[in-house]
């Protein structure tokens, strides 16, 4: 009897024991993906800080004689608020929805590429029609095209599955689409965007199951086509021939100045930096130092270790939003997973483009560095891209526990 008693006792216990490692378990399971949090808002914040730093001397040039030296930190707090606040809202909406209405939303942001080139209605700087201007707030549409391109992308490779093997309808209803695309930011003229706007739907095509044999062709042919594009535009091929000889007297101080400054600075880093606010470059030397070359104020501040930081967040990112994919892919949820690989390629692509100008391994373009870079769009958008990312992994987790998303 006694002997029961304990049998019975101690098999409470552990039936006890296991129900709350399983709720454990569970709990666990139900949490976000806090790693993936906190490396976007690592990047935000240490975004903020070198922003601030790159543009703190602005005021003394004459364009910006109006400004405080807070102004473009103030603003891009402002922009990261905004940023987390979309995001937030953006989470809350279940990934099936986006599918749903991905076409629509696609066919919306072409309207307004349109509109940016309307005289009177789209904003011009530095020779560019690329904004619409809402007063207090300036939109970039090419923004917000790569990340309804990564859902169009996405839900069109699911709709088009049975045809991915073909060219003519596998590939050319979305190739119209792109070509569309690339006339309207060739008009503004973005170049740089088109280019990460064509990577993120192939890469997606691809992963989708295209034709392996008709993407290389298709990737030979698009290399010819942006070669062409470069070779009869005579400020483009200005910019290469600088690109290839940085160092020579009339390149330094023409096309390749941004250039042969953002490498000076790179060296001024050297391992450790001159410290955080010490870089010589940002006062009046290197052009753009809080937007297209805020990278170079990096390296020169914070030196190599800086920058080898900033990287390793970034490839943790890109790798984690492939993994998460891979998981929704294995789960059957083929739009889910696409639309995860899709923001990584997308963050990939334009994250090298833009360090490879930066440390002059690619000619010079206009593409901000990603979560980092001083911009109201960018920011925003990426915030929001990082949140459907993150809902991608919540339904996964879901899923996975037992329940529906």
């Amino acid at each position: 009897m006694i002997l029961q008693s304990v049998k019975r006792f101690f098999g409470s216990m552990k039936g006890t024991m296991d129900n709350r490692s399983s709720s454990a378990k569970s709990a666990k399971m139900m949490r976000f993906d806090q790693y993936l949090i906190f490396a976007v808002l690592a990047l935000l914040f240490l975004g903020l800080i070198m922003v601030y730093s790159a543009s703190i001397a602005l005021p003394d040039s004459p364009k910006y004689a109006s400004y405080r030296n807070e102004h473009f930190f103030i603003r891009q707090a402002v922009f990261i608020v905004l940023g987390l606040v979309a995001g937030f809202m953006m989470f809350r909406v279940p990934i099936d929805t986006w599918q749903k209405y991905a076409p629509l939303l696609f066919v919306i942001t072409l309207f307004l590429l349109m509109l940016v080139l309307i005289p009177g209605i789209g904003k011009g700087v530095n020779g560019a029609r690329r904004w619409l201007s809402f007063r207090i707030f300036n939109l970039q549409p090419s923004e917000l095209m790569k990340l309804f391109i990564v859902m169009y992308a996405a839900d069109y490779t699911v709709r088009k599955q049975e045809f991915m093997h073909k060219l003519t309808k596998g590939f050319l209803p979305m190739a119209t689409a792109l070509g569309l695309i690339g006339l309207l930011l060739l008009l503004e003229p973005d170049l740089g965007a088109l280019g990460v706007i064509i990577c993120i739907a192939m890469g997606i095509l691809f992963l989708g199951g295209f034709n392996g044999v008709w993407f290389g062709g298709i990737a030979a042919t698009l290399v010819g086509i942006f070669s062409m594009v470069i070779l009869m535009s005579p400020w483009r091929r200005e910019r290469i021939f600088a690109y290839l000889n940085p160092w020579d007297e009339a390149n330094a101080l023409g096309k390749g100045y941004q250039l042969s400054h953002s490498l000076i600075a790179f060296g001024r880093g050297e391992i450790f930096g001159v410290g955080l606010g010490g870089s010589v470059e940002k006062l009046h030397y290197l052009p753009e130092a809080h937007t297209d070359f805020l990278m170079a104020v990096v390296g020169e501040e914070l030196g190599f270790v800086g920058v080898l930081a900033v990287v390793a967040i970034f490839y943790w990112i890109v790798k984690r939003a492939f993994e998460i994919g891979r998981q929704a892919i294995a789960m059957d949820r083929i739009f889910a997973g696409l639309l995860a690989q899709g923001i990584g390629i997308w963050i990939g692509v334009q994250t090298f483009i833009n360090m490879g100008v930066n440390l002059g391994l690619l000619p010079t373009k206009g593409l901000t560095l990603p979560l980092m870079s001083y911009g109201g769009s960018g920011i925003v958008i990426n915030c929001m891209a990082m949140a459907i990312l993150l809902r991608v992994d919540y339904e996964n987790r879901k899923i996975m526990r037992g329940g529906r998303t």
